[in-house]
């Protein structure tokens, strides 16, 4: 166990951590907002983590108290009492009274929360977060949960109406899932996934914009919720169950759609062929196609279904522009957060540190380096 956690533990509960579990961030390299649209998406795990220290009550009551070292705060709550705050506490509010719900035993505990993910950057610090605590959970009270369960948990969770963000499934599979260096390729229409080993002739560089952004933040039109519901709506004039039946083959009737439908539509179904595509790509080792199509990808974000913004497009150009950059794109759910860059190995750091600089020079903007750390 982290012997600095375990002393703010103790400190903060009076009594020692009995476990300590770990779940990473993500980041996408590819496939954006096609996961609640039943496509295909091809996240990675990154070295930033959330790591939970959990111990069950002394005096085996109802109370849950948790410390974020973040936020530099403790609350708490009794079982059987979950309701929204607006805060950091509705998450695992949201996961004790699903656990409660599905009829899991629990009781009370203490947990400590400590991450390195950052907040709004699209690296799926919620998601890490969700599935850390039912890892700590389910360690501590012994229950029958396997990896794959506990991410469609932690999607429930940040579903219901405590936390009230409809994210896909993405998120939760990659943190609960993904291993570093590997991509996890997934069909959502199935559920299914594919470890796809990443290139080891090059490396991966996150940059994180400043520009922080909200699942469950509603700003008139340029938010998650808009678009789900317009590929929602999407569906009900073509006539389909979801944007996974069409094919390229149906652009023509696509594009036959009102504004902004057909662009929400081609974008998904753009982005369901380039993840293919991209899988192809790194099992061969063509890292040029693959750069051309985060280029694609990141054009199809800027262009038809409009989550990008003006900084992150400028992140991007620059990171293009960079002889040891393949090719780079906005991940996450977009309207904010980072970029993801493909670069040559053992360039990255040096080629992430000119592109931050170059970017804080002409946004005014400080952007922090992720990977390569």
């Amino acid at each position: 166990m982290n012997q600095e956690l375990l002393t703010v533990f103790q400190s903060q509960f009076q009594q020692p951590a009995q476990l300590e579990v770990h779940a990473a961030g993500r980041v996408n390299l590819i496939g954006e907002h096609t996961d609640y649209n039943d496509g295909f998406v091809l996240p990675t795990a990154i070295a930033q983590r959330a790591t939970l220290q959990i111990s069950k009550r002394v005096n085996s009551d109802q109370t849950v108290r948790l410390y974020s070292v973040q936020m530099n705060q403790k609350l708490e709550y009794n079982l059987g009492t979950e309701t929204s705050t607006h805060g950091w506490l509705d998450y695992p509010q949201a996961v004790t009274q699903l656990l409660q719900f599905e009829g899991y035993e629990i009781a009370g505990f203490d947990a400590l929360i400590s991450s390195d993910v950052p907040l709004g950057s699209g690296l799926s610090s919620s998601a890490a977060f969700l599935v850390v605590l039912l890892r700590g959970i389910r360690g501590l009270f012994g229950l029958e949960i396997t990896d794959l369960e506990i991410a469609k948990l932690a999607q429930r969770a940040e579903n219901g109406a405590i936390v009230g963000a409809r994210v896909g499934l993405m998120d939760q599979m990659a943190c609960s899932l993904a291993h570093v260096g590997e991509a996890l390729f997934i069909d959502f229409k199935t559920t299914q996934f594919e470890r796809v080993p990443l290139p080891k002739t090059a490396e991966l560089v996150i940059i994180h914009s400043g520009i922080m952004h909200s699942n469950a933040h509603d700003d008139g039109n340029r938010n998650y919720k808009t678009r789900r519901h317009e590929c929602e709506k999407a569906c009900e004039l073509l006539g389909i169950k979801t944007l996974r039946d069409l094919e390229i083959g149906d652009l023509e009737r696509i594009n036959a759609l009102p504004s902004p439908y057909s662009n929400r539509a081609r974008h998904v179904v753009t982005e369901n062929a380039r993840v293919l595509k991209t899988v192809a790509a790194f099992k061969v080792g063509d890292l040029t196609r693959v750069g051309e199509l985060f280029a694609e990808s990141h054009a199809s974000m800027r262009d038809d279904y409009d989550m990008s913004e003006t900084e992150i497009d400028l992140l991007v150009e620059i990171a293009t522009s960079n002889s040891s950059i393949y090719g780079a794109r906005l991940t996450g759910g977009g309207f904010g957060g980072s970029i993801v860059a493909l670069a040559k190995i053992g360039e990255g750091r040096v080629a992430g540190e000119k592109i931050a600089l170059e970017y804080q020079h002409r946004t005014g903007i400080t952007p922090k380096l992720l990977t390569p750390a």
